[in-house]
């Protein structure tokens, strides 16, 4: 294994480094496989030097969460304060997602497989973050589709199914051979569009039925 570099000195830095290396170390050994001592010996920083940020590895969890999601909502209201047209901003949601989560898999591993580790209190805060990125994806969502979707697909359903596409990319993307952020936004949001707008969902579906008559 490569010699863990030695932690900055910055007291902001310093966390940032804690940070990124038990992302990597809990999307590697799990949440419940990892010791604080672990995380010690990953970052190279003293146990009491790791209770100084942090009093638990159920806040350790709960940092990376959160920095995370607020990272990813702040970026992404900040880039559509100058897009108006519905498909554009839904791209820009697309693409802030992809972007990050391409360049942070262990964080994006961590997210999916550890959402059920934290206790309450601090499981509470996530949800509400999580609320609010959701909340926001809807509403961008709605001003795509305002005229209503294709029969029987609730805008939850859509909204929900969209997440579980960029979300589920961390576990097949290669960067050796798979497109990059900005073509597989353009993948994603097509394959969505098209899959529940509702005059293409009827093209979608005449077509099914064309090919069965046939």
């Amino acid at each position: 294994m490569p010699a863990t570099p030695p932690p900055p000195r910055d007291s902001e830095a310093k966390l940032q480094h804690i940070l990124l290396h038990a992302a990597q170390t809990f999307a590697e050994e799990g949440f419940e496989g990892t010791s604080m001592r672990d995380i010690s010996r990953v970052t190279g920083v003293s146990l009491s030097g790791l209770y100084y940020y942090f009093e638990s590895k159920q806040k350790l969890l709960y940092l990376i969460q959160y920095n995370t999601f607020t990272f990813v909502l702040a970026r992404l209201q900040a880039r559509l304060e100058t897009a108006h047209d519905p498909v554009a901003r839904l791209r820009i949601l697309v693409q802030n997602h992809i972007e990050y989560f391409l360049s942070h898999p262990s964080e994006m591993k961590v997210l999916a497989h550890e959402e059920d580790a934290l206790d309450p209190p601090l499981r509470d805060e996530m949800a509400t973050i999580k609320r609010r990125y959701y909340a926001l994806a809807r509403e961008i969502f709605d001003k795509v589709a305002p005229d209503g979707l294709a029969t029987g697909i609730q805008p939850r359903v859509a909204v929900l199914s969209l997440f579980g596409m960029m979300n589920w990319v961390y576990k097949w993307h290669n960067p050796d051979f798979d497109p990059g952020a900005e073509e597989l936004t353009n993948a994603i949001v097509g394959i969505f569009l098209n899959g529940v707008l509702e005059e293409k969902g009827t093209l979608l579906a005449t077509g099914s039925r064309a090919r069965t008559a046939g």
